[in-house]
C-alpha cells in the first residue's frame, strides 16, 4: 500500500489533531473563553487539516505536496498562538503543532 511510507507522518499528524482537539476543549472550559477565542478557532482549523491530510495520505492522494504545505502554515499558525498561553494544554498542543509543521514542510519539498 502505498500509505505506509507515509506512516510516520500519518501518527504525527493524528497526534496533532489529537493535541488540537484537546486544546479546543479544553479552552471552553476556561473562565475568560473570549480571550481564548483565537486559540480555539485555530485548533479546530488545525485538528480538521491534520484529518483531512491524514485521511488523503492513506487514500493515496496526488495532492500530497499541495496539502502538506497547507498543513504545515496552519500547524505553524495554530503553534504560535497556543505557545502565547501558559495553560498546560496550549503548550502541549504548541509542542505537537511545530512537531507536524516540519513533517509537513519535509513533505511539501
Amino acid at each position: 500500500m502505498s500509505h505506509e511510507k507515509f506512516s510516520s507522518v500519518i501518527e504525527t499528524l493524528h497526534e496533532c489533531m489529537t493535541a488540537c482537539n484537546h486544546c479546543y476543549d479544553s479552552c471552553l472550559q476556561e473562565d475568560d473563553v473570549k480571550m481564548m477565542a483565537e486559540c480555539i478557532r485555530l485548533d479546530r482549523e488545525c485538528a480538521d487539516i491534520c484529518g483531512y491530510l491524514e485521511q488523503a495520505l492513506v487514500r493515496g492522494t496526488p495532492f500530497v505536496s499541495d496539502l502538506a504545505k497547507v498543513c504545515a502554515t496552519i500547524c505553524e499558525a495554530c503553534g504560535n498562538e497556543c505557545k502565547q498561553h501558559d495553560h498546560k494544554h496550549c503548550q502541549q498542543c504548541a509542542d505537537a503543532c511545530f512537531k507536524c509543521a516540519e513533517e509537513c514542510k519535509k513533505l511539501a519539498s
